[in-house]
């Protein structure tokens, strides 16, 4: 028995003990880490496509689901962290739940969704052959600080990455890191300069007198042409193609825009823009990234908020007077412990209908936010299960809900209980 075999039995062990004492999903990926540390890197080097990593402020895990739909709908083999543990012990984890006793992986390429500060360790232990960059903007006042702190983080991933980049040619750190990559080509996906008040870049977030503009010498091969509602129109290359999509909001689709432009560049000649664009009207949202769930014969839109740029986009997504809404905001680990964030973010859209219910954890807090934009909160109860109930049963046959992670968990349990949908983990 090899040292790689060795490493995958004695993860397997501790992985299904683990599971049976009800632990956390990366302590399996700890231990190898501390016996093995090339097991990772062993592992993947076996992948005939290589490496994918994504990353940036927002999207990933919309983007994530949507590149690995349509690569597995052209055939390949895809492995995932699906568990969304983004740490390298946390990928660490995942394979040893998908290797076989000898240790191989029976997968094609590795699509793996990090945040900024674990991808550059990631990319310490292996070099990426592809990379995609969402965006950079500002995150919680807890976690990686600065904005330009993240642009520098995602260099180094980009330093790290071997065969291509994947851009947002219309957010300019991204772009300025692009270019300084003088060994790496890169591929850009962008939008038509009209749909820019739509989707601002942070920049434009926080000045609104500041007009977008692209890099002139910049051809994304992927391009958002025109939105209207969930109807859109796509350049790929220079041929248009309409799509019908299931996924809601702007933001969302635009992670489609830059999740083809990720396809067609793993699969190079291979893409069939067609056949992809028709693949792609097929996907559905992530859960919490703007899914609907019926309960009770009431549509319940759920909305992830975990960031002052994502809470404004998603309120700049979805029409204010067309729902009654909900907030729920909680303070655990997971989502992050400084609250001031929320005032980053403008809630002037609520205006005009109010907020039909606050809750969770931070409810009190939420409510004082939106009293100063002059936002009116019906009511507020903090138990989120007890909220949830009283929300549904209000008038209206659709209803939307703003949520922080670990609330977004707790509501999706007992929708579970409710209905059938896919469970969030």
């Amino acid at each position: 028995m090899n040292k790689h075999q060795y490493t995958t039995l004695l993860g397997k062990a501790v992985r299904k003990v683990a599971r049976l004492k009800g632990g956390g999903s990366a302590l399996p990926g700890l231990f190898v880490e501390k016996i093995d540390p090339d097991f990772i890197k062993r592992t993947l080097s076996s992948l005939k496509r290589g490496v994918l990593v994504i990353s940036g402020t927002n999207g990933k895990t919309t983007t994530t689901k949507i590149i690995v739909e349509l690569l597995e709908a052209e055939g390949l083999k895809v492995f995932t962290n699906k568990t969304g543990s983004n740490f390298v012990r946390g990928v660490a984890s995942a394979l040893l739940g998908e290797v076989n006793i000898k240790g191989e992986l029976d997968a094609d390429i590795a699509v793996l969704e990090l945040d900024e500060a674990h991808a550059v360790k990631f990319v310490d232990v292996v070099s990426p052959d592809y990379c995609l960059l969402l965006n950079v903007m500002r995150d919680q006042l807890d976690r990686f600080s600065e904005i330009d702190k993240t642009a520098e983080l995602l260099e180094k991933i980009a330093e790290e990455t071997t065969s291509k980049l994947i851009v947002n040619s219309e957010d300019k750190r991204l772009v300025n890191i692009a270019k300084k990559q003088f060994d790496t080509p890169t591929n850009y996906f962008g939008f038509e300069k009209k749909l820019a008040r739509l989707m601002p870049t942070d920049e434009e977030l926080y000045d609104n007198a500041k007009e977008h503009e692209r890099d002139s010498s910049i051809k994304p091969i992927v391009e958002l042409m025109s939105l209207e509602k969930n109807k859109g129109t796509i350049k790929i290359k220079d041929k248009e193609y309409i799509i019908d999509f299931k996924l809601n909001g702007i933001y969302n689709i635009y992670n489609a825009v830059a999740a083809l432009a990720t396809v067609i560049t793993i699969l190079k000649d291979e893409a069939n823009p067609n056949r992809l664009a028709k693949e792609l009207a097929l996907v559905e949202p992530a859960f919490g990234r703007g899914e609907s769930i019926l309960i009770d014969g009431t549509e319940i839109e759920i909305v992830l908020v975990k960031n002052p740029s994502g809470f404004r986009l998603s309120l700049m997504s979805y029409l204010a007077d067309d729902a009654p809404t909900m907030i729920i905001i909680n303070d655990n680990y997971a989502d992050g412990r400084d609250m001031s964030w929320l005032w980053d973010v403008d809630f002037a859209s609520l205006r005009a209908k109010g907020v039909t219910m606050v809750s969770g954890i931070r409810a009190y807090d939420m409510a004082l936010r939106l009293s100063y934009d002059d936002v009116n909160v019906e009511e507020i109860e903090p138990n989120i299960l007890k909220a949830l109930k009283s929300f549904i049963k209000k008038d209206g046959n659709k209803k939307r809900i703003f949520t922080t992670y670990t609330a977004m968990l707790e509501i999706r349990k007992y929708f579970e209980k409710k209905t059938k949908i896919k469970r969030a983990l």
